[in-house]
């Protein structure tokens, strides 16, 4: 549950009467309301004002149009969960949805859809890819095999999609992931075969359904327009992707 604004700035004040500094009243407020409620920096705004001898909590009147959202607060609000609606957002802030809009792209953030990932890594998960990419590169290096490499996948092509969730996030920002869902009846499966050379070989399951037929239509037109160089550089790309899995230490990465 959201903690209101002047919660938060009536514990930075109480903080400072006990003398305590910004960093401390941060993380105690942090230890009693949970991460990210409020941060270093927005405690030391306040910390200043209090010095100057301005105990108010309230917004200080502007001139000209006044500026409703506090962007430290509204930055602390986001960061601590960034899947939250502009219209959440209004409602905790109590302005409208397109003052909260304008705010958020004021401060660097970009409404961004979550990446889709296979599944949930668990440590014995990152382990094993960190040992099969250093195996792997290790080979490579040594002598280069991709030009001998025939690879194979399988894909769900499925009908009913489950909905992921916009976040607001700075430019340098991970994108949030989220696990795909389980299948389900509505799908065609498709196995592929391929090397730097092209496409091998490619089936189809289930068979003999409409749907199918217009999946195979749609493939075929797919591999026809490509040339062997985006085969070639397909595969050749590997070595990039064991590489990234090394730098992120066995997790995800960004493309």
């Amino acid at each position: 549950m959201a903690t209101q604004p002047t919660i938060i700035r009536s514990c930075l004040l109480y903080e400072f009467k006990l003398g305590r500094n910004a960093t401390q009243a941060a993380k105690n407020i942090c230890t009693a309301f949970g991460e990210g409620t409020v941060s270093k920096r927005t405690a030391q705004k306040w910390f200043q004002r209090f010095s100057s001898g301005d105990e108010s909590i309230e917004d200080l009147p502007r001139s000209g149009r006044p500026l409703l959202v506090d962007e430290y607060e509204l930055k602390d609000a986001v960061e601590s969960d960034s899947s939250q609606t502009c219209q959440e957002l209004a409602v905790r802030f109590a302005v409208s949805v397109e003052t909260i809009r304008l705010h958020l792209h004021a401060i660097g953030k970009a409404w961004k859809l979550s990446r889709w990932v296979p599944h949930k890594l668990s440590i014995d998960n990152k382990k094993q890819r960190l040992t099969i990419c250093t195996s792997l590169l290790s080979r490579h290096n040594v002598e280069p095999f991709l030009d001998r490499l025939l690879t194979c996948d399988e894909k769900w092509i499925v009908y009913n999609n489950t909905k992921r969730y916009y976040h607001w996030l700075s430019p340098d920002d991970p994108i949030p992931k989220t696990p795909k869902p389980n299948l389900h009846e509505r799908k065609v499966l498709l196995c592929i075969w391929w090397t730097t050379a092209g496409v091998v070989h490619y089936e189809l399951l289930p068979t003999g359904q409409t749907i199918t037929g217009l999946v195979e239509m749609e493939l075929k037109a797919f591999i026809d327009s490509k040339d062997r160089e985006f085969f070639r550089s397909g595969i050749n790309k590997l070595v990039l992707r064991w590489e990234k899995v090394l730098d992120s230490n066995g997790d995800y990465f960004d493309e």
